[in-house]
């Protein structure tokens, strides 16, 4: 098979990359900004990696769908502190630029693995979240953290239009807060817009508070990246079309935690990490309203747990990786790529 992955140098889209290089015979074609998280990658014959903006290279976008058989549009803005401080840049991308490439697959009849996400079950009550059940819960408009979720949902309904009436074939699949090594870059927490985990490290790290917002009671469901990529595998190879035109939750229900426990986990394993067990000084854990942190466009979700039925029955696929497991190894992966 041949794979075009567009952010391929993102989060998901280098772990996915080297996933497929080491365990298949498949082709990757790549597209990102940068290249600096594909490490041995690029070395490798069947990876043709290109340095370029999917707002500018749409011919070799469009000649990479034609030839490719299934499409992954990994590029988006994912950290809620950009959504309230630039939400139409949130919105080019992630719907615009992205509907773009949707356009392409549909013109010539691809297979599309899309990224949706566990933000468009927004506000919902239930208390595990199904993909063909569950309402999609959003709040008002001048909480424009929402502009994320409805980007992700309004995409996720036109590619299941396309789908359904045989234009396209599609998998959605949704990650529930996947977690492991490269998860953001320590650019990004430095500025305060990495994802929580990353955020909560680089706060150790540099010996700055780590901030609670509205006292931490979110309540996430942390899923190792390896058990995550395991299940977009099984997607990708569709044995018997088990995930053709399907819906997919990717989480790991049992590692739930509060965002409070969260935190003073990742203290814990810091202080006991070998290079900083005679730090002396560890940050302090602080809580901060969410209008200070974020500003006035924000609100937040306070549950946010899969049911990961689907993917059992569809995939044969389970989670395996705890969540001190996961924690540690994000943890220690981060704090060797950044030194003591």
């Amino acid at each position: 098979m041949k794979i075009l992955i567009l952010g391929v140098n993102g989060f998901i889209g280098h772990h996915l990359t080297q996933r497929i290089l080491d365990e298949t015979d498949w082709t990757v074609f790549g597209m990102d900004l940068s290249d600096d998280r594909l490490g041995k990658s690029l070395q490798n014959p069947r990876f043709h990696f290109i340095e370029g903006d999917i707002a500018i290279n749409r011919e070799w976008i469009e000649y990479h769908v034609k030839k490719c058989d299934i499409i992954l549009p990994l590029v988006a803005i994912a950290t809620p502190k950009l959504y309230v401080e630039d939400p139409i840049a949130v919105y080019n991308l992630d719907f615009e630029m992205n509907l773009n490439v949707i356009n392409q697959c549909v013109k010539y009849h691809k297979r599309v693995v899309f990224p949706s996400t566990s933000e468009v079950y927004g506000a919902c009550p239930d208390p595990e979240f199904k993909e063909d059940e569950s309402y999609l819960v959003v709040g008002p408009i001048q909480k424009e953290r929402w502009i994320y979720s409805c980007c992700k949902q309004l995409l996720d309904r036109v590619i299941y239009a396309y789908g359904t009436r045989g234009h396209l074939e599609f998998t959605l699949f949704r990650p529930f807060n996947w977690v492991g090594p490269r998860l953001d870059s320590l650019y990004a927490a430095k500025e305060g817009s990495s994802r929580v985990v990353t955020q909560f490290i680089a706060e150790l790290l540099m010996k700055r508070p780590i901030s609670l917002v509205d006292g931490g009671s979110q309540m996430r469901c942390f899923t190792y990246v390896d058990d995550g990529i395991a299940a977009l595998l099984r997607i990708l190879e569709n044995r018997n079309d088990a995930c053709k035109n399907q819906i997919i939750n990717i989480g790991n229900p049992d590692n739930e935690c509060s965002v409070r426990e969260l935190a003073f986990m990742l203290k814990k394993l810091f202080m006991a990490h070998p290079d900083h067990l005679q730090d002396g000084f560890y940050s302090e854990i602080i809580e901060v309203p969410a209008q200070t942190y974020y500003g006035k466009g924000y609100q937040d979700i306070y549950t946010r747990k899969p049911s990961i039925e689907k993917a059992r029955i569809l995939l044969g696929w389970s989670p395996v990786i705890g969540l001190d497991d996961s924690l540690r190894m994000t943890l220690y992966s981060f704090l060797e790529e950044n030194g003591p």
